[in-house]
């Protein structure tokens, strides 16, 4: 019995799927030279025996499977799909402990330190971890990575990234456009990560259906997040209240990162830190870890470590 299907490909990228100059799409004409394939855009239209239109289906499954959790696809990976001969040379869904992400553009992002592995360890046991260094090691983007990891896993239904919107030498009031222009500026550093590890189209899906959302810390009051993978940034500029406010929002199922920079505070001098305070009334705390870089963790520029450990000096 012949039969016509038509599949769409959605939030990918059309040349991961088709591949470079169509490499991919021809090994599968190649494959199923039984089906006619018809591609335009964003889809294929395929037509053939019921039979075989099964198998297709199956193949195109393992493909958009691939391309979900690893951002990448090999001509080779389409050969093992398909069950054709690659010397057993493939990295199709083969995980490696270390790698939390596959990033786009072939960017693998890890835990690169032993600190970062501790924070890595840490909330394999725990519900909420406190990371607390300097600028530079990675703490934001680590966190970042385990929340798509855990998306991705569908150990989480969402991910909520928020940031105290603090004036840091800059006034909000004055600077151009609607509240989220105004906002954004202090979100970029989220955005900058997201972009690393989730293809544009579907990252700005999961924008569109809040499947990720990002906000500053003051829209997370009155709140419960169940089923989320919440992170916290720059909590060194969250008040005692604030902080309070946001640890308490913790619903069922959900895991917590708070992360901060004790030695860049700017809030006003009067008011105290949020996250200094916190170390002392959570330390001993069921469930919470508390994870300390340092400037052995840095992971830009060489220079950042060396003006860390200047700094530091200094005071």
């Amino acid at each position: 019995m012949s039969l016509e299907k038509t599949y769409k490909i959605e939030q990918i990228p059309l040349i991961d799927f088709f591949g470079p100059n169509n490499t991919h799409f021809e090994a599968l004409e190649n494959h199923f030279p039984k089906l006619k394939m018809v591609a335009r855009g964003n889809t294929i239209k395929v037509s053939g025996e019921e039979s075989i239109i099964e198998e297709f289906d199956k193949v195109f499954i393992l493909i958009l499977n691939k391309l979900e959790k690893f951002n990448t696809l090999t001509l080779n990976d389409i050969k093992f799909i398909l069950g054709d001969d690659v010397n057993g040379e493939t990295d199709y869904l083969n995980g490696n402990n270390d790698i939390l992400v596959h990033g786009c553009n072939g960017i693998l992002v890890k835990a690169r330190t032993p600190n970062q592995k501790r924070m890595v360890k840490a909330l394999e046991s725990k519900d909420m971890v406190i990371v607390i260094g300097p600028a530079g090691t990675g703490k934001t983007y680590t966190a970042v990575a385990l929340a798509v990891r855990a998306l991705k896993n569908k150990e989480v239904r969402k991910i909520i990234l928020t940031r105290p919107a603090v004036e840091a030498g800059e006034n909000l009031g004055f600077l151009p456009g609607d509240l989220k222009d105004k906002l954004d500026p202090y979100m970029q550093p989220l955005y900058d990560a997201l972009y690393d590890m989730i293809p544009t189209p579907k990252l700005h899906a999961y924008i569109e259906d809040r499947t990720i959302e990002i906000a500053p810390l003051a829209f997370m009051r009155g709140r419960t997040l169940d089923y989320a993978f919440v992170i916290l940034d720059e909590a060194q500029n969250a008040s005692e209240a604030q902080l309070k406010m946001f640890l308490t929002r913790m619903g069922k199922s959900a895991k917590f990162v708070v992360t901060g920079d004790i030695t860049q505070i700017d809030l006003p001098k009067n008011q105290p830190s949020g996250l200094l305070k916190a170390q002392e009334i959570l330390k001993s705390v069921d469930d919470i870890a508390f994870i300390y870089l340092d400037e052995k963790d840095v992971v830009r520029h060489r220079l950042v470590t060396k003006i860390i450990n200047a700094y530091n000096e200094n005071e």
